[in-house]
């Protein structure tokens, strides 16, 4: 069966299915760094910094592949592109981190494995993208697989009689939402379904949008500087651990991973891939940081957690290998 799958397989169209692997790679290690950094200088500095260098890195790069500073695109495609930094990265995330505070990161990390669902009822709706049943099945076998580790451990969770538990709720479908129509909008900007259109790189659309980010961010990040400074002068700051010196590197590292390559690696997959596929290449990143916390955090990792990693691995082993699954078994 390996042997006749493998003989039919163009190796070449497999290229948004990789760059889906690495988005959730990149995400995996941007999670670790940022959590490292966040407990020196603060969750603040870390977002500020973090796309100060994405988009300081996505301009100096795509200034070295194109000799420009600013991407050649119609003003249809540009608006594209900020939409989809501002509610992909801006609204999408800060709803996101916010449900991490109300309902804790394992139930909004749950709901956020919904993302790829939005992503494949957008595509459907907007670019007309029609899923096989083989993908369908690789799909559901992947968000059952990932919120099979997801929801181990579950013993933190938020009450529902808590008044922040519906709010914590509602923005994490917001920011698995988000997160599906900026992957969408990412499409449409980079020149999909667009009848007068200059296509645009990914590499050079993730500058666009981190630009967009940063801009949209800004007002949120002034108000946190300010409520900062309130705690500073009232003597409330949190405590700090280890040297602002070594909070700043791993926020590099994390920037360098996540919103700089990672988010690069998500256009990719998505330019090359119907988006409900892409966006459950790119949420692996549960699965992917299990041997993290094994071995770096030394929590212990049980066979439930484990049989999830392989079901996900599975899942996305069938959306990988879905039009030669297809050609195989319709003979």
């Amino acid at each position: 069966m390996l042997a006749a799958i493998l003989m039919v397989i163009d190796w070449s169209t497999y290229v948004g299915q990789a760059a889906g692997i690495g988005t959730s790679l990149g995400w995996t290690g941007t999670s670790l760094f940022f959590a490292a950094a966040g407990r020196r200088i603060g969750t603040t500095n870390v977002n500020t910094y973090r796309l100060v260098l994405a988009v300081m890195f996505c301009g100096i790069t795509h200034k070295v592949l194109s000799g420009t500073w600013w991407p050649e695109a119609t003003g249809e495609q540009i608006a594209y592109l900020a939409a989809s930094g501002l509610v992909g990265l801006t609204i999408g995330d800060q709803a996101l981190f916010t449900a991490f505070v109300d309902i804790g990161p394992r139930l909004s990390t749950l709901i956020m494995t919904t993302s790829p669902l939005f992503a494949a009822l957008f595509g459907w709706v907007v670019l007309g993208e029609r899923l096989t049943s083989v993908a369908t099945i690789g799909m559901a076998i992947t968000i059952g697989g990932i919120g099979w580790v997801v929801l181990e451990k579950q013993t933190s969770a938020v009450k529902p009689k808590s008044p922040l538990y519906g709010r914590g709720v509602f923005l994490a479908f917001v920011g698995a939402a988000c997160q599906a129509a900026g992957m969408l909008l990412s499409k449409q900007g980079m020149g999909e379904g667009i009848e007068v259109a200059t296509e645009i790189k990914p590499q050079a659309a993730t500058f666009v949008r981190m630009v967009f980010a940063l801009l949209g961010m800004a007002p949120v990040l002034a108000v946190y500087r300010y409520r900062e400074q309130r705690r500073r002068q009232a003597g409330r700051l949190p405590e700090r651990i280890g040297s602002p010196t070594a909070g700043y590197l791993f926020a590099t590292g994390g920037a360098i991973v996540g919103p700089y390559l990672g988010v690069w690696f998500s256009l990719i997959a998505v330019k090359n891939a119907p988006v409900g596929v892409a966006q459950t290449l790119c949420s692996l990143s549960p699965v992917f940081v299990l041997p993290f916390v094994r071995y770096i955090y030394k929590e212990h990792v049980s066979l439930r957690a484990v049989i999830g990693a392989f079901v996900a691995v599975g899942g996305v082993t069938v959306l990988i290998f879905e039009e030669p699954l297809i050609r195989l078994f319709s003979h």
